[in-house]
């Protein structure tokens, strides 16, 4: 069986909601990391390209009709190569960079573009079609994030909880307290503050330029969402979700706007276009959780993963866990047997501090854990996320 090594990758800045990226269509916004790698690597047969993968969680707006096809020719990529977009909510970006590592490893290609993106800011709102001759009833939805057109059967068999009541569901069943969430999150920012700071994070990052009528162009080159912040802040913030509740907009991940690429490559291919391998993809795998408590699923799929890879949680050197919420978060890392303060947990920082494109997010840990990997040589990371409805996945990468 062969093996797929990622041997580059790059991302957007993470814009806040309606904030400085809200400008970009999603489908421009997802060319642009294809845009660099390809500006970038002057010796790749960009025409050698099997496939690209892209995650994206909405696909109601300007992210409809394929964004991943969409986004390769926006890029000037060769309209020999095909497109294809997964969905699986939270983990779309992961669940592309796992497509195109099978791909590989069943010897259906070699080369394989894999990302994600997600413009939030701009999720349109979306009537439904009549359900019967001469209705004059209207309805209407916001796609930003959550359920719409909800099953009746959906609706009376699980629920249709909110993500941030599914956060509220996790910490009441586990006990997870406010000023723990709080402690979390201000730990995320912090350490997002000191990867900021001694440029580890810039190494991520792509610079975007954003045209501007009569004025300079706009050079946006870091993410919009870190905030300063402190335990008595965070501690002061409401609880809109539930009465006496404990998750914050302060503990909780934004509503945000991004898009990475990764090149997933063979050893062959790796020859063929001069590229430098980082991290071999391990194993993958994916589980099912409760839809009330969602936020568990890293627990499931990390065992699964560590399962079929025959290794042990001891052995991971570096976790990116995304941080949908801290309590989720806390809840899963303490299932495993994970202290609130390891330091391999998201050692750069996490969704509480960067943000939380949906279909984004998932190849942003894979890229931040791989680069993380690189930098401090270490052996194997664990990437892994909760997903809306009740999933969980997950990523086991090793240094080469």
């Amino acid at each position: 069986m062969k093996e797929a090594f990622i041997c580059e990758g790059i991302r957007t800045p993470i814009g806040r909601f309606g904030g400085v990226l809200s400008t970009i269509r999603t489908d421009d916004l997802a060319a642009l990391p294809l845009k660099k790698l390809k500006d970038d690597l002057k010796d790749v047969d960009w025409e050698s390209i099997d496939e690209i993968f892209f995650g994206n969680a909405n696909q109601a707006g300007e992210d409809n009709r394929n964004i991943a096809r969409m986004a390769l020719l926006l890029a000037d990529f060769p309209e020999s190569i095909p497109g294809i977009t997964l969905n699986r909510l939270c983990a779309s970006g992961m669940e592309a960079v796992i497509a195109g590592a099978r791909m590989i490893k069943a010897e259906e290609g070699d080369f394989i573009i894999a990302g994600g993106a997600e413009s939030m800011s701009r999720a349109p709102f979306v009537m439904p079609k009549a359900d019967s001759a001469f209705s004059r009833n209207a309805e209407i939805y916001d796609t930003t994030i959550g359920w719409r057109f909800v099953n009746p059967k959906m609706k009376s068999n699980y629920g249709i909880d909110s993500m941030p009541e599914t956060a509220e569901n996790v910490a009441e069943k586990f006990q997870i307290t406010r000023q723990d969430q709080d402690l979390f999150a201000y730990r995320s920012q912090i350490k997002a503050a000191n990867s900021i700071e001694n440029g580890r994070i810039s190494k991520e990052i792509l610079t975007v330029t954003i045209k501007q009528k009569r004025k300079d162009d706009l050079i946006v080159d870091k993410d919009e969402h870190p905030r300063k912040t402190d335990l008595e802040k965070l501690s002061k913030l409401s609880t809109p979700f539930k009465n006496d509740g404990s998750v914050t907009a302060g503990n909780s991940s934004g509503v945000n706007d991004g898009a990475a690429a990764l090149i997933i490559a063979s050893e062959d291919a790796i020859k063929k276009n001069n590229l430098k391998p980082i991290a071999r993809i391990v194993n993958a795998a994916s589980s099912g959780v409760e839809p009330r408590i969602m936020g568990m699923g890293p627990v499931s799929a990390t065992e699964k993963v560590l399962k079929k890879s025959n290794i042990k949680l001891n052995q991971i050197d570096t976790v990116e866990i995304n941080e949908a919420f801290a309590a989720q978060v806390l809840a899963c890392t303490r299932e495993l047997g994970i202290q609130d303060d390891d330091p391999r947990i998201n050692p750069n920082g996490g969704a509480i501090a960067f943000g939380h494109p949906l279909g984004m997010s998932g190849t942003r840990l894979v890229l931040s854990a791989s680069k993380q990997l690189e930098s401090n040589n270490l052996k194997y990371a664990l990437c892994t996320m909760c997903v809306g409805v009740g999933q969980g996945s997950a990523v086991i990468l090793e240094k080469v």
